[in-house]
């Protein structure tokens, strides 16, 4: 019987040393590439490891997303962690456990299948042997390939996995441990901010320095320009933060590109050239006997990330090596991409992971992490510290872009959907660092390397205008018609889910009022187009936990709606019910979700997940919008940028199904945002005998779809 296929991450990184080193002492070095941006994936890995290497995981020390120490994994994104990075970690470490156990068989002379593993000692017929991991390490080549012929451990045998075990990086950050990387200090360091291109193609005309050094009033500052890259220099914090603030009253720029708010609307990209393809059946043509055409439009405004705080980096460069220090969410494709800018060896450049403000998808790290770099290599010998100003996160990182999702469908004579279009207008959510996209250092440098060709995210890897934009229900004919806009009016990449809560947010509201037109309850008209039984066992659990009652009396200021999803369609399922109030402003008093991710490792992290990107959909819903005017993103504060207040978060209940050890784990860190989304304006829908179409669902919208009744 052979081997099985080993996945990509091991794959890629075949040497078992890069994923597990013993020590003398019996202290096991554990490594993956993956990182923690608060989703609590260290602790998953933590229990991963410590069950196949058959260690208690207070042995293990864990090491994440270094490019000297840690295997290449890409990105710690689209709830990927878990599903394919701990598959190559389960791996790695059961065939670290048979190569000790192989070489324990041969210096007792005992058979292979006599011996086991108890906490790091080797015992014989279940008596202990003078054999550990740590006596036979010497003796044990860990820079062998990974072969896949281990077999990892049987379900049954689970004693770590599929327990709420603690999370291992939540005791330092609540007594305030400096864990983070904003609380670095490296000697001698300098502290450094940005003077920002007000848009990609501005060049720079002129630099009042004697203005600038001047606003520092005595103070040590020095001013390092490049190309159109300006930094300010000091050794005190303050005085650079200070300078920061009224620097570009004394810059001029070429080239500065306004902007006006009708451009921050999801409508105006209807507007610009595309990039257009069809997947699937072209769509008929004219009427189609025997069938009614049914339509509808969606949008979304651009969102940020909204990070609780700004981006950093730090970096030094000596004797010719650059090192630096970021809260990336890929440290390869970092270092890949610092290398492109900085022309110089990847071999020379280490980065490393740190933790900062949690961001769920492409925000400012890395830019932050690059500026640091750039003017560590222009200022060799001196460690440099970045750390954006809040106005500069909100103003200059990559935004999610705006999207148009219009559905079509063709319904027969008993309300149910025969042929389904959706149809996307998007930008990119795919300019990450090492994919498609540059740095803003880079883009400011001399020289810069070309663009890349406009392009999404592959739909092997989900896609990104097109996420979850087929939907999982029995529809006989359905396509994709996706528009992709290669000019934006700013900066946009990934954000958590990226096209998937927008595409959910029209299928399952289409799917609501397909429901109202049959006359039919939404659970029940679900329910009758899905065959997949883990949907229908989502959509059934979560119809019990809130006690859902069809037929209750729509437009009476309360309602409640239900929508599902399979994130996209191979990853964990998510159903979930709101409950809200509306009057001018909508109030989401209750959610309940339900959710199958298969086997899940630590079910009260996975819950956590679940719960917490509720929340945030939540507030994308209700609250958030980029807003553009003069020369970019005006909404550069939390004034101008609401997000929902912790007053605001609704009572919520989530539970798993299916959370067995016979089932894959499947992602679950993004699985409820679309559905979220859906389920509010469903509910919204219900309370108003309204329906709103336009995301976030703000009281001019309130006032506009009930005077349009």
């Amino acid at each position: 019987m052979s081997a099985p296929a080993l996945p990509a991450a091991l794959a890629d990184n075949p040497r078992l040393d890069r994923w597990v080193n013993i020590w003398p002492d019996g202290k096991i070095a554990v490594s993956t590439g993956k990182v923690e941006i608060g989703q609590g994936v260290l602790t998953a890995m933590l229990q991963i490891a410590a069950e196949e290497l058959d260690v208690s995981p207070s042995r293990i020390v864990l090491q994440s997303g270094d490019t000297s120490l840690t295997p290449s994994e890409g990105y710690t994104s689209g709830s990927l962690s878990i599903q394919y990075g701990g598959v190559a970690l389960r791996m790695a470490c059961a065939e670290v456990r048979l190569l000790f156990l192989e070489q324990a068989a041969n210096a007792l002379g005992a058979p292979l299948d006599s011996l086991a593993v108890h906490d790091g000692k080797i015992i014989c017929r279940g008596e202990p042997t003078e054999h550990d991991y740590g006596s036979l390490a010497a003796t044990v080549d860990l820079t062998a390939a990974a072969t896949g012929r281990a077999k990892t451990k049987d379900a049954a045998d689970y004693g770590v996995v599929g327990k709420s075990t603690q999370r291992i990086d939540l005791a330092a950050k609540l007594f305030g441990e400096p864990v983070f990387i904003h609380d670095m200090a490296l000697d001698g360091m300098l502290h450094a901010r940005v003077v920002r291109q007000p848009n990609r193609h501005a060049s720079l005309k002129s630099v009042d320095e004697a203005a600038i050094i001047k606003s520092a009033k005595g103070a040590p500052l020095d001013i390092v320009r490049h190309g159109n890259f300006v930094a300010l220099v000091s050794p005190d914090e303050t005085v650079v933060e200070t300078v920061a603030g009224t620097a570009p009253n004394h810059v001029v720029w070429d080239g500065v590109e306004p902007l006006s708010p009708q451009q921050e609307e999801a409508r105006w990209l209807l507007q610009r050239p595309s990039i257009d393809r069809v997947i699937g059946t072209p769509e008929p043509v004219g009427p189609v006997h025997g069938l009614s055409r049914v339509e509808a439009t969606y949008s979304r405004a651009h969102l940020a990330h909204a990070s609780i705080a700004p981006s950093c980096g730090l970096a030094v460069c000596r004797d010719g090596k650059l090192q630096v220090w970021s809260h990336t969410q890929g440290v390869y494709p970092l270092r890949a991409a610092l290398a492109r800018t900085l022309k110089l060896d990847p071999a020379s450049i280490s980065v490393k992971h740190v933790q900062g403000p949690g961001c769920y998808g492409h925000n400012g790290a890395d830019d932050a992490g690059a500026d640091a770099a750039v003017i560590a290599f222009l200022m060799p010998g001196r460690p440099i510290r970045v750390r954006w100003r809040r106005d500069e996160e909100f103003g200059h990182e990559p935004v999610s872009p705006a999207m148009m999702v219009a559905v079509r469908a063709l319904v027969d004579d008993d309300g149910r959907p025969a042929d389904w279009t959706t149809e996307v207008w998007s930008g990119t959510h795919s300019t990450r660092p090492g994919r498609d996209g540059r740095l803003l250092a880079e883009e400011a440098l001399p020289d810069p390397t070309p663009p890349a060709e406009p392009a999404d995210v592959p739909d092997a890897a989900g896609g990104g205008g097109t996420r979850n934009a087929d939907p999982l229900y029995d529809v006989p004919v359905k396509r994709i018609v996706h528009h992709l806009i290669p000019e934006t009016p700013v900066r946009t990449s990934a954000l958590r889910g990226l096209g998937a809560m927008p595409n959910v947010f029209a299928i399952e509201s289409f799917i609501d009022e397909l429901a109202e037109r049959a006359g039919e309850d939404p659970v029940a008209y679900r329910l009758s187009i899905l065959k997949d039984e883990r949907a229908r066992g989502v959509i059934e659990h979560v119809a019990r936990m809130c006690d859902w009652q069809p037929g209750l009396p729509s437009a009476t200021g309360t309602g409640r709606g239900i929508a599902f999803a399979r994130y996209k369609n191979r990853a964990a399922y998510a159903a979930v019910v709101a409950e809200v109030e509306v009057d001018e402003e909508i109030r989401l008093l209750r959610a309940w979700c339900a959710a199958d991710a298969g086997l899940v490792i630590n079910p009260d992290g996975a819950i956590n997940q679940l719960e917490g990107g509720l929340i945030q959909s939540a507030s994308w819903v209700l609250k958030e919008q980029v807003r553009l005017e003069g020369h970019g993103i005006s909404s550069r504060d939390w004034e101008t940028y609401p997000v929902l207040r912790f007053s605001e978060v609704p009572e919520v209940a989530v539970e798993l199904v299916n959370a067995t050890a016979d089932l894959p784990a499947l992602g679950v860190g993004e699985a409820t945002a679309g559905p979220t989304a859906a389920a509010i304006g469903n509910a919204v829908a219900h309370a108003l005998g309204a329906r709103l179409r336009d995301l976030p669902l703000t009281r001019d919208r309130i006032m506009a779809a009930l005077l349009a009744e």
